[in-house]
């Protein structure tokens, strides 16, 4: 695809948008789920009243798998050894060192066991971690395959202790999982696979079918499909973050290499036309000099991604954003709350502590998008749609609860009893007041309450 049969990138100047205007950039794709939410209820419906059937259908109907049948849904032990002879020797290099990264940074995340501190003598406390009973990973396919997504979820699955985590996939018009995914499974410890995608997926791990095993949760990015099956199966199944369309914003101060702006504002907005990608910079010639050079990138690209990546990059989702001056640019990357931020300078802690809501933040002009979403190690399952607000990215902790530890001493409660029965009585609540009261102490020696006990 040429540059000349590509529109310009976009430039959105927020000295001239207005409130509106500068707001409107920050809406995302996944922020209008209407059609969506109607769309999967009768998908929900179908899998859980028909199981695999439902799932298999949905493959032949959305993923063109004509042939795959309800018995083929799970994927089997043969069909993960024949992926280690279909994928290439050095790709499976690849994937083991990435393995690796990622398995090192989430062993160093995960919580420890047990913790207990004493709060004042004779009051023990602390928290216990424990796994998670059931958790779906899910693994995107929809716009190509992504093992990388496989190992940022099962990897820290196994790491929690999760017993027996499930890969959930789109099959692909062959009916099979794409092989380098089944490759990533099993270097991940997991073996159990299974063939669904979409909202179909959840619905499979939010019932269970003959196939796949009922799950507490599920993780993973998706479509806005995915996105909504979640959000209506909230109440049955732990949806966890909020993982749409991917978005990055680039913060670019007037240091930063242009070239190497243009470079990497292809890097997530070739995901899709619902993805979101921008430049952000209080420099403009910088920002017109960016313009001007992603076009040369788009040349070398193929046209399904150079077309995708034009989309976005030339509408309302993406584009070069000029902001009046640093604090101003700061702002919008804080309203934005991008899942992904490279901040393109030659002295990059300095604007570090300026970013408060962003779900990733890759520091100079070496930290290239493309080396965290594979090999640095921290996850790639990042919150989207503005979610870094509020969530943190995947991790050991998404795939364990805690529960709260207390030990409490005849001193210990000596201490505590006087304050927690003035706290129970001014709230009106004699069972508590009566649990710490003389009463207490008649209960310990099995006495019966008297008529003077308080």
């Amino acid at each position: 695809m040429t540059e000349s049969e590509l529109p310009p990138v976009a430039l959105h100047d927020l000295s001239t948008l207005g409130a509106a205007g500068r707001d409107a950039l920050i809406v995302r794709e996944e922020d209008d789920l209407d059609r969506f939410l109607a769309g999967v209820l009768p998908i929900i419906d179908a899998v859980r009243g028909e199981g695999d059937a439902a799932l298999a259908r949905f493959a032949r109907e959305h993923d063109g798998a004509a042939s795959l049948t309800a018995d083929g849904i799970a994927v089997t032990t043969a069909e993960i050894d024949a992926a280690f002879d279909a994928v290439d020797a050095e790709v499976i290099n690849t994937m083991e060192v990435a393995a690796d990264h990622i398995r090192r940074f989430h062993e160093a995340q995960r919580p420890k066991d047990m913790w207990m501190t004493e709060i004042c003598p004779g009051v023990v406390v602390g928290e216990r971690a424990t796994p998670i009973d059931s958790v779906a990973c899910y693994s995107p396919r929809g716009k190509g395959s992504f093992p990388v997504v496989t190992l940022m979820t099962a990897i820290p699955a196994a790491v929690a202790g999760v017993p027996d985590p499930v890969i959930l996939t789109p099959p692909g018009p062959d009916a099979n999982v794409d092989p380098a995914t089944l490759v990533a499974a099993r270097l991940s410890g997991v073996e159990t696979v299974c063939k669904a995608g979409g909202a179909q997926a959840v619905a499979a791990a939010a019932f269970g079918t003959t196939s796949v095993p009922r799950c507490h949760k599920i993780v993973g990015p998706g479509s806005p499909w995915l996105v909504a099956a979640k959000r209506v199966l909230a109440g049955v199944i732990d949806p966890g973050l909020p993982a749409g369309p991917s978005e990055t914003i680039l913060l670019a101060d007037p240091g930063a290499n242009a070239h190497i702006a243009a470079l990497d504002l292809c890097i997530e907005s070739e995901h899709g036309p619902d993805s979101g990608a921008f430049l952000v910079t209080w420099n403009r010639d910088l920002a017109e000099q960016v313009r001007a050079l992603v076009p040369a990138y788009w040349a070398r690209m193929g046209d399904t991604l150079a077309g995708y990546s034009s989309t976005v990059l030339s509408g309302s989702h993406g584009g070069v954003v000029l902001a009046e001056d640093a604090a101003s640019a700061y702002a919008f990357v804080n309203d934005y709350a991008p899942e992904h931020c490279q901040v393109l300078s030659k002295t990059p802690f300095e604007h570090l502590a300026h970013i408060r809501n962003a779900s990733e933040i890759l520091l100079g002009e070496h930290a290239a998008g493309s080396l965290a979403n594979y090999l640095m190690g921290p996850n790639c399952v990042l919150p989207t749609a503005g979610g870094a607000r509020t969530h943190s990215p995947l991790g050991v902790a998404d795939f364990m609860k805690t529960c709260s530890i207390g030990h409490v001493t005849e001193t210990g409660y000596a201490t505590l009893a006087p304050h927690t029965y003035r706290f129970a009585r001014y709230e009106g609540f004699d069972g508590h007041a009566n649990a710490v009261s003389t009463l207490r102490s008649k209960a310990h020696r099995s006495e019966a309450p008297g008529p003077d006990d308080y």
